[in-house]
C-alpha cells in the first residue's frame, strides 16, 4: 500500500510484552509511557537517553492519561478509576462503577481536549456484550455509551468536537460530534471499515486532523483522511500491533505498541519483535496529548 507521508523505523525497545497498550507521549518530561495490560506493568522509556523503567501495578492497567500539575497519572484499572503514583506506588481510588460480569475490564482510554478522561470497557472471553464507555470529570464519571464488545480507538479531532470510538470485532471506527462543554456525543457515523484480518485497536489524530489507527491481526498502522479514506499504511513486522502515539521533541515520531499474547511458537519464531516497542521517523507532526484536569478545563500539555 502506497502512502502520502514518509516514514523510518529507527528504534525498537525490545521489551516482549505479552500485551503492550496504551501508548502517550509525555511532553514535557519528553518521555514515553504504555502499559503491559497482562503483566500489570507501566512502562517508560526515554527515547533520547534510551533508558527503559517499568513500575509494578495493583491492578491490570488498561489505559491511562498524565495528570495536570502532577506527577500521578490518571488511570483505568481493572476495576475502576484511581491515581497511581509509580514511583511511590502510592494508589488512590476516584470510583469503581461496578461491571456486569466477572469477565469484564477496563481497556482503551485516553484524555480529551477539555481535560475528561474518557476509557471504555470490554468482555474477556465469551460473553453478552456488556462492556461501556465512560467519560471521567474530575471525580465524576458519566456512561457514554452501552452494549459494547471492546472498546477501542478513543481519540478527538484537533478542535475536540469529534470523538472517535471503534468496537473491535465489528471492525468499524465510528465518528460521534462532541459538545466540548458537557461531553454529550451525538450524531453517529461510520467513520472506516477494516478489511478482513485486521481488527481497529488504539488510535491518535495527528495536527492535520488525519487518524492513525493500528491493526490488530494485520501488522498494519493506517493512516485516514478526515473524510475515512485511506492516507497510507506502514507495515509493523509484528502482526498483533496495539496502540499509537505521537512523540518527539517536534511531534514528528510515532511510537507503536505490540503485544505476544495467544501467539503460538511457530508465529512467535515468524515474529522476533513481537510485544515490543516499534519508533518511526516521519515527516508528519502529531499532537500533544492533553491532561487530565481533576478540577476540570482544559489542561493541554
Amino acid at each position: 500500500m502506497s502512502a502520502d507521508f514518509a516514514f523510518e523505523l529507527v528504534d525498537v525497545v525490545r521489551v516482549a510484552n505479552t500485551l503492550g497498550e496504551g501508548v502517550l507521549w509525555d511532553a514535557l518530561g519528553q518521555l514515553t509511557w504504555w502499559t503491559d495490560i497482562h503483566e500489570r506493568r507501566l512502562f517508560r522509556y526515554d527515547p533520547i537517553l534510551r533508558v527503559l523503567e517499568s513500575f509494578e501495578l495493583p491492578e491490570r492497567l488498561g489505559s491511562f492519561g498524565l495528570v495536570e500539575g502532577s506527577e500521578r497519572i490518571i488511570g483505568a484499572f481493572e476495576s475502576g478509576f484511581a491515581f497511581y503514583h509509580p514511583e511511590s506506588g502510592q494508589l488512590d481510588w476516584i470510583e469503581r462503577p461496578g461491571h456486569e460480569a466477572a469477565n469484564v475490564r477496563f481497556n482503551d482510554g485516553r484524555v480529551d481536549r477539555q481535560g475528561r478522561f474518557w476509557a471504555g470497557s470490554m468482555v474477556e472471553g465469551a460473553g453478552a456484550p456488556t462492556g461501556k464507555l465512560y467519560s471521567l470529570d474530575g471525580c465524576a464519571s458519566k456512561v457514554r455509551l452501552t452494549g459494547i464488545a471492546i472498546s477501542n480507538s478513543i481519540c478527538f479531532s484537533p478542535d475536540g468536537r469529534q470523538l472517535y470510538f471503534a468496537d473491535t470485532p465489528h471492525q468499524l471506527i465510528l465518528r460521534y460530534d462532541l459538545d466540548p462543554a458537557s461531553g454529550a456525543i451525538s450524531n453517529r457515523q461510520v467513520f472506516a471499515r477494516t478489511p478482513p484480518g485486521a481488527y481497529p485497536d488504539g488510535s491518535h489524530v495527528d495536527a492535520q486532523g488525519y487518524l492513525w489507527n493500528a491493526h490488530w491481526g494485520a501488522g498494519r498502522i493506517v493512516r485516514y483522511a478526515p473524510d475515512g479514506s485511506i492516507s497510507g499504511a506502514i507495515e509493523v513486522p509484528a502482526s498483533q500491533v496495539s496502540c499509537v502515539a505521537f512523540g518527539g521533541r517536534e511531534l514528528d515520531q510515532l511510537f507503536v505498541t505490540s503485544a505476544r499474547v495467544d501467539l503460538t511458537s511457530a508465529q512467535l519464531a515468524r515474529e522476533p519483535y513481537a510485544g515490543d516497542l516499534f519508533v518511526y521517523q516521519l515527516n508528519v507532526r502529531g499532537l500533544a496529548d492533553a491532561r487530565f484536569g481533576a478540577n476540570g478545563g482544559t489542561t493541554a500539555a
